[in-house]
């Protein structure tokens, strides 16, 4: 537990040995969830890095603000977070709306920034309504493991339908799209071949906005990569990651 701009921000933290030159890797949660949904890949991460999960202001055992914050807002409390903990730089690794949160991180924190993995990057601009949003949300709901659902609504209910409802809608009016041109960091985008949420032809274009962007797809996976498929994570994250450290 940390004190940040007057909330109690939860956080997990890896406890395996590593060395102490080790990358950090910040784990960014989606809208709604926590970091509870983050631990496959903070487990398959942690024996190599020195990994961090937070819960951001209003989600999982973190307090609730009054307002729901927005994500310029959500980006700076993890920078304060950061701070508080000491994480002077950092890999920034985020799905769904995290990653919104990393690429306005990126903008406004940039010295502190080593790398990004984006995974399942939201919004599709082809589909900025909360409309289209839920619908593609239902149908990943069938295609993730029997589990997902029940943490993911487990998260909406501890956050607060109202707080949920209202986070989306400050994420459906952020335009990532305009940000990440100007992301200066090595970035991957990584997506699942069976996401709904975020289809092959925004993958590439989001791709492609990326100054240093590389795509790279899972296949049989859905949304949450960092759920579903955290082994895959491991094997794209651990050269990227490692690109500027050689472990011993």
């Amino acid at each position: 537990w940390t004190e940040v701009c007057g909330w109690r921000v939860h956080a997990r933290v890896s406890r395996d040995p590593v060395p102490p030159e080790a990358p950090i890797v910040v784990l960014v949660h989606g809208l709604g969830v926590s970091s509870r949904y983050m631990l496959p890949a903070a487990r398959a991460l942690a024996p190599h890095y020195r990994v961090y999960a937070p819960d951001l202001p209003g989600f999982g055992r973190s307090s609730k603000p009054r307002q729901a914050l927005t994500v310029p807002e959500l980006a700076d409390a993890l920078a304060a977070w950061m701070g508080r903990v000491g994480i002077g730089r950092a890999a920034l690794i985020g799905n769904s709306m995290g990653c919104q949160i990393i690429a306005d991180f990126a903008l406004r924190y940039p010295a502190r920034l080593t790398r990004a993995i984006l995974l399942g990057p939201t919004m599709d601009p082809r589909a900025r309504t909360a409309r289209q949003q839920i619908w593609r949300l239902l149908i990943d709901s069938t295609r993730e493991p029997p589990t997902q659902p029940f943490v993911v609504i487990a998260s909406y209910l501890r956050a607060g339908p109202l707080r949920t409802w209202r986070t989306l809608q400050h994420a459906l009016r952020d335009p990532i799209e305009d940000k990440l041109p100007r992301m200066a960091v090595p970035t991957i985008v990584m997506r699942g071949s069976r996401d709904p949420i975020v289809p092959q032809e925004w993958a590439e274009e989001a791709t492609r906005l990326l100054p240093r962007g590389r795509l790279v797809i899972v296949r049989g996976a859905a949304h949450t990569i960092n759920y579903s498929a955290p082994e895959a994570l491991l094997r794209v994250a651990r050269p990227f990651l490692d690109a500027d450290w050689q472990p011993g």
